[in-house]
């Protein structure tokens, strides 16, 4: 059996620019490749941005320069697996940073762990999700509420999850959401039919990560056996930021999987 390890939770707050959380996950990952920290994960909420994974179809993105520009919603080529999805404010977004070979996972039964978190999670909330065999992540009837797209380089996972909240839903229109033209999307708001409180979902995602992977503790951060130390005011600064009218040369190479890469 594998030793439980301790979990560090990095809460990031609301507002954060891609490119810096980009840019905090690849100094992270660093520092777990040299085993220098534990297993870190990052929860936050982004400003409105259109992501391409490394295998995104360029024509996925419906929306022009002009009117990106004018809604505010930036565009960046990423280094995940999968197609073209949305990242903005009431979007619940982690990015675990994982070593798997300490915890005993391949990449499919990582992917298939985070699901159950999510499932789990919205189970809480009264709501029965599942997953659908188009396409990884969560789902609830024929719309998806949450996306997974990742990396794993030298067994270091990077990226991650976007679970639907109170998003901004009407941003999905200027994309081709994961590449799935029949598919819609929703979000916890919608299926309840009221706002649901960010932090309170965070907490549960939280708790239910813990219990699936299999860290130990308790909820406590004093404790030298608790599961996690909380992390607070740990908002990465803005880099300059993209200019969301920008064309989408030098976006996905095409490579990679619809679920995640690795190298």
């Amino acid at each position: 059996m594998l030793r439980a390890e301790p979990i560090d939770l990095r809460d990031c707050g609301a507002d954060v620019e891609y490119g810096a959380a980009a840019a905090l996950q690849e100094e992270l990952h660093a520092a777990r490749v040299k085993g220098t920290i534990p297993d870190t994960l990052l929860l936050l909420e982004h400003r409105p941005v259109y992501t391409l994974g490394r295998s995104a179809d360029s024509r996925h993105v419906l929306m022009d320069a002009v009117e990106r520009e004018r809604r505010g919603i930036g565009l960046f080529p990423t280094t995940r697996g999968g197609d073209v999805t949305y990242h903005g404010p009431g979007q619940l977004v982690g990015y675990p940073v994982l070593h798997l070979g300490g915890r005993g996972l391949g990449v499919l039964a990582y992917i298939t762990a985070i699901e159950e978190t999510l499932i789990r999670t919205l189970a809480g909330f009264g709501v029965a999700a599942g997953r659908d065999p188009r396409n990884r992540g969560v789902w609830v009837g024929d719309d998806k509420i949450a996306a997974i797209g990742i990396r794993v380089s030298r067994q270091v996972t990077l990226h991650g999850f976007a679970l639907n909240i109170n998003t901004r839903l009407d941003d999905y229109r200027g994309i081709v959401p994961c590449g799935l033209s029949t598919a819609g999307v929703t979000s916890l708001a919608r299926v309840l039919g009221r706002p649901v409180d960010m932090g309170v979902v965070k907490t549960a995602v939280f708790s239910h990560f813990k219990d699936v992977f299999g860290y130990s503790g308790t909820d406590g951060g004093a404790d030298e056996d608790a599961s996690h130390r909380r992390v607070r005011n740990q908002r990465p600064p803005d880099p300059p930021c993209a200019d969301p009218a920008a064309p989408l040369s030098g976006g996905a190479d095409g490579s990679g999987g619809l679920s995640g890469w690795r190298d």
